[in-house]
């Protein structure tokens, strides 16, 4: 992680002499890679992107800054902290590294704007309706995952050339109010319902719930929830095998994170685990789940890890939720509100007159509407995007009651 650590700083002290005259930060240049994919037995599975003609090889262009990354001293470290307040209910103290590493520069709105099509398209096959040609030059081979018994989550690897720097992008819920459906919709949802409820998808007696931590009343039991949340099958178990693969892969690597939606929360929670850069899209709260995951916090707040979202979206914004919400009609318990690390919001409601809807959810509503054209109230403030910033006094599932409610 040492060497890695000081490649990146290097790579950007580099960049800071040779960057493009029109940006006011060092910028990175990045190339699809890989695909990677989870088969239907939760293996992590990659292909690799042929090469293309140097002309026609697709580049996508990252604005970069300095960041301050804290993660725990050593996963052996991590993994007992979790053990211990898990099991006995323990607070371990735990020691954590800081470090200065190279992240997506957040102040930047092209570089939101990049991130925000490379996440687009992990939802498609290439050349499928909706891919944003980041370049040209995409390969349209068929890839590992898209099978239609292919049902875990995907998403691409983008590198720099001299692979310095990778970029790991997560899909998210691909569902019919979020942008098309598909092979990996059903465990989407159980994931979404797992991780983003407050009792198992408890949303009145008509409901299947996704585990059976519900007491009756408002009653939850705490023990139950946490074991549901470590069972292999939940999209986090995997995304933490994904990442050490792709450590396997670009050992000497500085890794950023990316997603929309259940994409984002997965890379948020992963950024927690590893300390890794995060930049998160639309994303539904994932405190809670980092919770119940018992995965520890520094005493600061994570600035490695951002969130970008409107307020016209109900799942990012918490409001999406009671047996009539739009998400419930769905299938979907999406009750979570708090985010870790800061936030990048924008005002939609005020600013550009939306209605609150889950249809502005989607990606492209992003791409398009909001990330495509100046920020007014920004550009007013003298910056290229709202200010970042922590999430305090969140709350969230008030009205349960969670404690040991054995069965």
């Amino acid at each position: 992680m040492l060497l890695s650590t000081v490649t990146a700083l290097l790579t950007y002290l580099l960049t800071t002499f040779t960057h493009d005259d029109s940006h006011e930060s060092p910028i990175l240049r990045f190339e699809l890679r890989q695909y990677h994919a989870v088969s239907s037995a939760a293996h992590v599975l990659f292909h690799d992107a042929p090469p293309a003609p140097e002309s026609l090889r697709p580049q996508h262009t990252l604005g970069t800054r300095l960041i301050r990354s804290r993660r725990p001293s050593s996963l052996a470290a991590l993994s007992d902290a979790r053990a211990r307040s898990r099991k006995y209910a323990e607070s371990v103290p735990i020691d954590w590294d800081d470090d200065d590493v190279i992240g997506p520069d957040v102040e930047s709105r092209e570089t939101l704007l990049e991130i925000a099509k490379m996440t687009n398209n992990a939802y498609l096959e290439p050349a499928e309706a909706g891919w944003y040609d980041l370049g040209g030059g995409w390969n349209v081979t068929y890839p590992v995952g898209w099978e239609p018994d292919a049902d875990g989550f995907r998403g691409h690897v983008f590198a720099t050339p001299d692979n310095s720097t990778v970029v790991l992008a997560i899909k998210g819920t691909s569902a019919g109010f979020v942008g098309g459906g598909g092979p990996t919709s059903k465990k989407d949802k159980f994931n979404d319902n797992l991780l983003f409820s407050c009792c198992c998808a408890r949303i009145d007696w008509t409901w299947t719930t996704v585990c059976n931590c519900y007491r009756g009343g408002w009653k939850c039991d705490q023990d139950c929830l946490e074991e549901a949340l470590i069972e292999e099958s939940l999209f986090y178990s995997i995304g933490t095998n994904l990442y050490n693969n792709i450590t396997y892969m670009y050992p000497e690597s500085n890794i950023w994170i990316i997603g929309h939606s259940l994409g984002g929360a997965l890379a948020s929670l992963l950024g927690v685990t590893f300390g890794a850069p995060v930049v998160a899209i639309e994303s539904p709260g994932e405190k809670i789940a980092a919770g119940r995951l018992h995965l520890p916090s520094p005493p600061e707040v994570q600035q490695h890890i951002t969130h970008v979202y409107h307020t016209a979206d109900p799942i990012a914004m918490g409001t999406c939720n009671g047996v009539l919400s739009s998400c419930a009609l769905g299938g979907f318990a999406m009750e979570s509100r708090c985010h870790l690390g800061r936030s990048i919001v924008y005002d939609t409601v005020t600013n550009l007159s939306w209605a609150v809807d889950i249809r502005k959810h989607g990606i492209v509503n992003v791409i398009e509407e909001v990330l495509s054209h100046p920020w007014p109230p920004a550009v007013e403030a003298g910056r290229e995007v709202p200010e970042a910033k922590p999430e305090e006094d969140c709350v969230e599932c008030f009205s349960w009651d969670f404690g040991d409610y054995p069965p």
